[in-house]
Order: C-alpha cells, then structure tokens, then sequence
C-alpha cells in the first residue's frame, strides 16, 4: 500500500508548536499499545524520534476495531489533528489510518530491549528497533562523517574514490583477503590502506585530496579491530607531518566543539578536556621514562631476550630493537595515555612510506595520536625519493623471507610514479570506527559498525 506523509515523525515533533492543531499525515512502526475503554494510544517511531497517536471509537467508527487488530512491530501511516494531551504530551488524533505492513514476528519485549551481544550485531535492526543507545551512536557517527567531510572542503580538500581491488595490496602491514578476477584470470586483493593511490594523484598534480572509505585486513577480531572498517586519509602537497599534527588538532577539537558545544569527550565516567595544546612526547623518551629500558643500549642478547619474553617474533637485526620498542610502548605506555598526546619519530624499521629525520636516519617524522588509551591517527611526512623507498621495500621484502607474515609488498607501479616526482607531502590517515567510539564513549569497535562480521550461527 502506498501512503505519503506530510511530515517524517521527527520533523513533526521537531516543529510541533508550529503544526499544533493541524492535519498531518504521518507515518512509523507501533512501539506500545495502550487500551482505555473505547479508546487506545499508540507510539509510532522512526531512528530519530516517537510521537504518540490517540484513536478513538467516536471518531473511527467502524475502522475502529480494524485499529484494535493492530499489534506491536506494525507498520502503520495516519492522518489526524495534533494536539497535546493534558500532560503535554504531543499527540495526533487520528481522523483516518492505513495498515501498511503486518510483522509476523514479535519485537523484542519494549522495557527490556535485547541484551544478548551477539544478538544485538547479528540482528542490527532489532538492537536500533529496541534499544535507544545503538540509535543514537549511528546516528553520531553519521553527523561526524558528515563534520569532517565539511571541515576538509572548508580547507579545501578534494574528495576522491580510487580502487578497492588492488594488484599490489600496499599502504600498510597486513594480511590482504585475495579474490580473483575471472575475465583478467589474476588474483586481486581487497585494498588494505587507501595510501598508495592517494599518493599517485599527489604525483599528478591534486594538492590536497582526501578518501573516506572500506579497507579489509585478514585479521583477528578484537574490541578494536574488525575485519572490514572505515578509514579517512589525507594527503597535502608541500606540508610535513607537523602541517598534519596541526591539522588533526584543529580538526578533532572542531568535531567535538560542532557536536558537543564545547572541547570534550568522555572515557567511561571520565570527562576528558582536549582542548589545545595536545601534548607532544617522542615515543623513544616516553618508553624510557616508563619502563626505564632503552632498546638502543640493549646488546643482541638482551634484545633476543626482551623479544622472547614479550613474544616478538625474530627476523631481520635490523628490525629486532625497534619491534621491542614498539612492544614495550604498546604494553606498558599506550593504555596510560588518556590525554590527546602526539607520539612522535618511529623508527624507520617499522614505518617504510615515511621520510627518515635528518638529524638521525634512524627514525622517521612520523606520528600516531593517542586519546583515552586508543590509537586514532596515524601521519608522516610522505617518503618522496624513490631510490629509498625501493631500499626500503627491499628491506621489507627481507623481513618476509625471513618468517614475517605482515610486511610491506613491492610495488613497481608505485615506484614508476615516484619517478615522476611527489612535491614533499604530508599524509594522514584516521580510523573512523575508532574516532566514533571516542565519541560515542563506547569501549568496542563492534558497537559502531552497523553489520561487524559475525561467525555463522
């Protein structure tokens, strides 16, 4: 059956001292039915809101018992008069009404809602149908897309789609899923990072460009890390990673400002105030100053040792201190780092697309973004030679031969684009899925991916 309202129910309320006392027609799901003699109440819902319906055997005559063989989980559409009740409750008082959809199951049971976990992914639309909080976190996360994609234009920033097969599955250490092209008879993979072919529109001649999209890694589910997930990367022509601190910044404490009124997120109970100046620490001097251990200073040995005690897997000597340090700074630092803190220069080991410093070629300008103990972005002043970023790739490609499941591939295609010239560029890259459970101050990422991917009953 067709039938067209004059308003959505959020509208309606959104605007009801306006609408009072008017026709209207609209329409939603039966949430609660309420009986009083010869006359009933009724919630009708959508995502956003709830208005109330008021029937009355007076009034319906007839279709009055056709109203009464409504149920819970129905689709209804009405038209009638608004009114308040006399505890000013906005209602419509319904003058004509139309059954649009029967549901042949129950809804889960109002007061309640679902509480079982796996039910709540599994079934998404029971969870937004019964519970409120699932509502308001998707709706959240769809103004913060929204803000970013406003902030980035207003600087700007060119939005661009590149491809999600990819040859090379390049932009980040991960296993890929594989598919296969029938027509091309190649194997593809599903992109793991959107980095790469960003990078090539720097080369040809875009300044400023940003993609908000899928990436897939062939990885563990945990309370941060789904299979599929959401990514924003940024790329700027003749900027460096401290254009990119900058940037994050002023681009967080927007979304914070634009959503909340006011620079803050919260952390369990805890309000968290992230208004400038974030904080910025090395990563090699923090992890001294907390556990008191300089991977540096270490002999072989002992960092054999440390790699055996903290389960690190041995490849390469070259990468063995700085997969220590990443460890201990993982363990022991990371999870105490509540306020936004900036940690800088990461070795060059583990980081291969970033430009090494040139006071100590060691470590590279680089730098992730820490808030409430979580890792949310990821930025560096992009390598741009290509001569070292073959080395680079090459010393990756090492790591794999000696065991290592996650490492860099080689991309000659990329490399023949580097020969062309890439401006010096700063880059950034930021996990929506995780920006969004700051905000919506929930502790897994599944509760703010609509569909996370669940295990078949």
């Amino acid at each position: 059956m067709s039938f067209t309202p004059t308003h959505s129910i959020d509208e309606l309320k959104n605007n009801f001292d306006n609408l009072l006392d008017q026709t209207v027609r609209v329409a939603g799901r039966i949430t609660a039915i309420r009986r009083h003699g010869k006359s009933m109440f009724l919630d009708i819902r959508n995502i956003k809101d709830r208005i109330q319906l008021y029937g009355r055997a007076d009034d319906l005559g007839d279709s009055y018992e056709e109203l009464g063989e409504c149920h819970v989980g129905d689709f209804i559409g009405v038209e009638g008069m608004t009114f308040r009740t006399h505890t000013g409750e906005p209602s419509v008082r319904i003058q004509r009404f139309w059954i649009l959809t029967k549901a042949l199951r129950p809804l889960p049971e109002k007061w309640h809602g679902i509480t079982d976990v796996e039910t709540r992914y599994r079934r998404r639309y029971l969870d937004l149908i019964a519970n409120e909080n699932p509502r308001r976190i998707f709706l959240l996360r769809s103004k913060l897309i929204r803000e970013i994609r406003n902030f980035l234009d207003s600087k700007g920033f060119i939005e661009v789609e590149t491809p999600i097969l990819h040859i090379v599955p390049g932009g980040g250490f991960a296993r890929p899923f594989i598919t296969h092209h029938n027509a091309l008879d190649i194997d593809l993979y599903l992109r793991i990072a959107l980095e790469l072919y960003l990078k090539r529109l720097i080369v040809g001649g875009y300044e400023k460009v940003y993609e908000i999209n899928r990436c897939f890694r062939n990885e563990g589910i945990s309370t941060v890390h789904n299979p599929e997930f959401t990514m924003m990367e940024l790329y700027q022509a003749y900027a460096d990673y401290n254009t990119m601190m900058e940037l994050t910044e002023e681009l967080i404490i927007h979304l914070a400002n634009t959503l909340f009124g006011r620079p803050v997120i919260y952390k369990g109970e805890e309000e968290i105030d992230i208004s400038s100046p974030w904080e910025r620490r090395e990563l090699l001097d923090i992890v001294i100053e907390y556990t008191g251990i300089n991977p540096l200073n270490l002999t072989k040995e002992e960092l054999l040792e440390y790699a055996n005690k903290l389960e690190i897997k041995v490849t390469t000597e070259e990468s063995l201190w700085a997969k220590v340090l990443m460890e201990l700074f993982e363990e022991e630092v990371q999870p105490k780092l509540v306020k936004p803190t900036f940690i800088t220069g990461y070795p060059v080991a583990i980081s291969p697309l970033a430009k090494a410093r040139e006071s100590d070629p060691r470590f590279t300008d680089r730098f992730e973004l820490f808030i409430g103990g979580l890792e949310v972005a990821n930025a560096f002043s992009e390598l741009n030679d290509p001569i070292e970023q073959r080395r680079r790739f090459e010393a990756q490609l090492r790591e794999k031969m000696m065991g290592e499941e996650e490492t860099h591939p080689m991309d000659e295609d990329f490399l023949e684009a580097l020969e062309y010239g890439m401006p010096p560029t700063g880059g950034l890259g930021i996990g929506i899925d995780r920006l969004t459970m700051l905000f919506a101050n929930v502790n897994s990422i599944r509760e703010v991916i609509l569909f996370p991917l669940q295990r078949p009953e």
